[in-house]
């Protein structure tokens, strides 16, 4: 594994199971995963510094004139963000982190770090991916419309992904291991690109 460690960014429509996946290759694998602010409320069960940091919105935007989001965006109403600093810190310590984050949010990381991975989780249809946000109980049918109408235009920049991933009903453990696959993959493929771009420079340095 690179010693710099590897930033992947998880993004997918509500109800694709992206925070499942996310939480679940953290504990197969023991993956870092960096934990989001936003100034929604907790669902029924999330608990503050687990599922999201809890903000007003007024703490948020503090954060945002303090330089303390990698990215951050407003979506269905509310605002979402990366801490810089814990992402930066396990980084540097060699650990994959997972970043679980929305599209525009994720067009942002790859500006900054252009190794990041971009994976895109998807149902394995529109039906499907409906069903599973009225299967939740937890939004009104308003807010279910709006998620799917942020689906509509979210899918204009599935393209903009490395990756598409289908996580099927009753196939988490072979949606984590594609995504492990993938992630093993990419830091091999990075890490000897570098060596080879090296071993080139070093046997050139004479003809500089």
């Amino acid at each position: 594994m690179d010693k710099k460690g590897r930033l992947v960014v998880i993004s997918g429509f509500s109800g694709a199971g992206k925070g499942t996946v996310s939480r679940a290759l953290v504990d197969k694998y023991g993956y870092s995963l960096s934990i989001s602010a936003t100034t929604r409320d907790p669902r029924e069960g999330e608990l503050n510094g687990r599922e999201y940091f809890f903000k007003t919105e007024a703490d948020f935007l503090k954060l945002i004139d303090y330089n303390g989001f990698i990215e951050y965006a407003r979506y269905v109403d509310h605002y979402y963000g990366t801490p810089r600093q814990f992402v930066e810190s396990e980084l540097a310590a060699g650990h994959v982190v997972i970043l679980e984050i929305e599209v525009q949010g994720a067009m942002k990381v790859k500006e900054q770090y252009p190794d990041a991975i971009l994976l895109f989780i998807t149902a394995p249809s529109v039906e499907v991916l409906k069903n599973r946000l009225v299967g939740r109980g937890t939004e009104s049918p308003r807010i279910v419309e709006k998620r799917m109408r942020r689906a509509a235009e979210e899918a204009e920049d599935i393209d903009k992904y490395e990756y598409i991933v289908c996580n099927e009903e009753g196939r988490l453990e072979e949606c984590m291991d594609t995504i492990h696959s993938i992630i093993e993959s990419e830091a091999c493929r990075i890490s000897c690109r570098r060596d080879f771009i090296e071993s080139l420079r070093c046997g050139l340095k004479d003809y500089i």
